[in-house]
């Protein structure tokens, strides 16, 4: 027996019928972002990664678990234009510190320079549920060695559809959107992303009814 294989839309790679792209709004941004996914995050309906990346000009998406170390060194701090090869990018992990950080590789302290020039910052975010993105982070001894950025009191996630063991356990998106505010406060245009945050929750209500009332009882973003 043979199906009939769903087009996808070339652009977010969903089907037409969860197609992403009304949901996007880009965004202007001087931290560049590196969003490395987790494989079992590549086809999930729920997931708010790719949306992100396409809502943000600069940055770049890498699927993986245990990454090859030349192309992650690559990826963490290649040049990604021609103004970064004048002025190198410094990787930040966006994740806390935890007791479960590998004693041989406890990540480097932030240099108190960094955080004044959001324009010279790559952020990196991990894609995928707690145990997956710390599973992530043992796998690649070059992020643990990353500088970290941990949210400052993270509000509690609005994205109701997809269960969190805790609530400071936000979605990829709000993560990065709340990231993004810390490394540079003076951007106005990072609140698109709430927006995107928004559409995209909107979007989901066809497919999600359980969550329906959740999502309409959500704070509108900031």
């Amino acid at each position: 027996m043979t199906g009939t294989r769903r087009s996808l839309c070339p652009r977010c790679q969903r089907p037409a019928a969860a197609c992403l792209c009304t949901a996007v709004r880009p965004v202007a941004h001087r931290v560049q972002v590196l969003i490395l996914m987790h494989p079992l995050e590549r086809h999930q309906a729920k997931g708010t990664a790719r949306l992100l990346h396409l809502c943000l000009p600069g940055s770049r998406l890498l699927v993986g678990e245990s990454f090859a170390p030349d192309a992650l060194a690559q990826a963490l701090i290649e040049p990604w234009s021609d103004a970064d090869r004048q002025a190198p990018r410094h990787a930040v992990l966006l994740y806390p510190a935890t007791p479960h950080d590998s004693p041989g590789a406890a990540p480097a302290p932030m240099p108190p320079g960094w955080l004044a020039c959001p324009e010279r910052l790559r952020l990196v975010v991990l894609d995928g549920t707690w145990r997956k993105s710390r599973k992530m982070l043992w796998a690649n001894p070059q992020l643990q060695a990353l500088p970290r950025l941990a949210l400052h009191a993270p509000p509690a996630s609005r994205y109701a559809i997809r269960k969190a063991h805790a609530p400071h356990q936000l979605s990829t998106l709000e993560a990065a959107q709340l990231a993004l505010q810390q490394l540079d406060p003076a951007n106005p245009g990072t609140a698109a992303l709430g927006a995107a945050m928004q559409a995209f929750m909107a979007q989901q209500q066809a497919y999600w009814p359980a969550a329906r009332s959740a999502m309409l009882n959500a704070t509108p973003p900031t």
